[in-house]
């Protein structure tokens, strides 16, 4: 076999293969062998049949398209490897010439990763947030535990803002009640905004056994989108009553004796949250800043399939599961159509630049996945999908996505040592420790996870 790699472009190269016919015998046989398999020739048992006769009945031509359709994964594979190239995604080939008992010739049009130069990356500055921790901020956290704590009683006046009520709804469209638009015995919390727009205004001042009406855009079910005339029925009204702020309470709702020990714990995890924050937004402008310092050729069909796959991801998946359409997404969202599809090519694009980006870091640097890395990195996948680790490690290992997932930690591990070198200063001033942050590879995930489809593509060369 011989082969030559002619550039198109830094991401398409166009591949030209010529393949002795002598190169063909074993794909050749197994065609025969296919075929006889498949026909029966009376006077032949089954299998049986000579290569001649099925020939004659069945035409050389039939035996030649099954064999090179046999042999061409092979050897355009083989072609790619003597060309030493990074191949993104399926090629589109053209036999050019095929001579039986002589030659097969064939193109192969690909796209392939650019060649990048990393530059020196030591001088990103970037500036976060400061950890700063407020009274304001640990009376909205106390607050928040002691509204957990609520009691309720029954009360037989009318419904005012905070008192949690039990109704029946019954949504109608045009007239006609919806099959999943009745509800019966739900919990409301004036004011919560956790039901229809509306229903706040239709309660309060109702008791116990009234009723109320209100017009309302249905947020899901089979009508979604749709304007429906709503009825409510009030069966239970309970007034709310927080619990003091004081030492018992402290005892009630946590592990502390007082009211001063539980504020100062609220303080510390407050504090620890918004370093993680403040370790998240540092990663995520570094990235920004070190995807400004790349060059990065964007490969147009990489590109295209990316887009048309978050697109697809969008409206079949998560608008699908709110029982919203494209159309709907983008009146709530205030967006033209246009303004969507520029949002999601540029999204699309910072995907594939970050991981083309990362992945030459890592060989650049020479960073390698250890199994306690990619085991910690699992744990953490599982637990963000809902699945079980067991179950989610079963998933990857079936549908082949453990090197995406090695990928995956490597390109965190890439990430880590573009942020290490970077100076962090908070919006005091003050220089910022990421040393003890070990959430870099979350980050990549996050960008990544919209999808890109670059480390699959390069999965199905051949």
């Amino acid at each position: 076999m011989k082969s030559a790699v002619e550039t198109l472009n830094p991401t398409r190269v166009r591949l030209t293969v010529e393949v002795p016919f002598e190169e063909l015998k074993p794909s050749l046989d197994a065609a025969y062998k296919k075929i006889n398999q498949q026909v029966t020739v009376k006077g032949f048992r089954q299998g049986k049949v000579p290569a001649r006769v099925i020939d004659q009945r069945f035409g050389r031509g039939a035996v030649l398209e099954e064999a090179v359709n046999d042999a061409l994964p092979k050897f355009y594979t083989e072609a790619v490897n003597e060309g030493e190239l990074n191949v993104l995604g399926q090629p589109e080939v053209d036999i050019t010439e095929l001579k039986d008992g002589e030659l097969l010739a064939f193109t192969a049009e690909v796209d392939i990763r650019p060649a990048l130069e990393i530059p020196d990356y030591s001088g990103i500055e970037v500036e976060v947030d400061a950890v700063e921790v407020s009274d304001e901020d640990i009376d909205k956290s106390v607050e928040q535990l002691r509204e957990r704590f609520a009691s309720t009683t029954p009360v037989e006046r009318a419904a005012e803002d905070g008192d949690v009520l039990t109704v029946d709804l019954e949504a109608k469209v045009d007239g006609e009640v919806l099959e999943d638009g009745v509800a019966q015995g739900v919990s409301y919390t004036i004011g919560s905004g956790e039901l229809l727009d509306g229903i706040d205004d239709a309660v309060k001042g109702l008791k116990a056994g009234e009723s109320g009406t209100f017009t309302s855009e249905l947020k899901g079910g089979s009508a979604a989108g749709k304007e429906a005339e709503v009825k409510v029925d009030v069966t239970a009204v309970a007034a709310r009553e927080l619990p003091a702020l004081d030492d018992d309470f402290a005892q009630l709702a946590s592990e502390f004796d007082t009211l001063e020990e539980l504020r100062a714990d609220s303080a510390k995890r407050l504090a620890q949250m918004k370093k993680y924050d403040q370790a998240t937004q540092a990663q995520e402008k570094v990235l920004d800043e070190l995807l400004k310092l790349v060059e990065v050729p964007m490969p147009e069909k990489l590109l295209a399939d990316e887009i048309e796959t978050r697109k697809h991801n969008l409206v079949n998946h998560q608008l699908a599961q709110m029982g919203l359409d494209l159309a709907k997404y983008l009146e709530i969202q205030g967006k033209t159509e246009e303004e969507f599809d520029a949002e999601t090519k540029e999204q699309a694009e910072k995907g594939i630049k970050t991981q083309f980006i990362l992945d030459e870091l890592v060989n650049k640097e020479k960073l390698n996945v250890s199994q306690e890395e990619l085991t910690e990195h699992l744990m953490r996948r599982a637990q963000s999908s809902g699945m079980s680790p067991d179950q989610f490690a079963q998933a990857v290992v079936e549908g082949g996505q453990v090197p995406m997932l090695v990928g995956e930690v490597a390109r965190g591990k890439a990430l880590a040592v573009v942020v290490e070198a970077a100076t962090v200063k908070d919006t005091n001033g003050e220089v910022v420790d990421l040393d003890d942050e070990d959430e870099t590879a979350e980050t990549v995930e996050a960008s990544e996870a919209e999808g890109t489809d670059a480390e699959k593509a390069e999965k199905t060369e051949g």
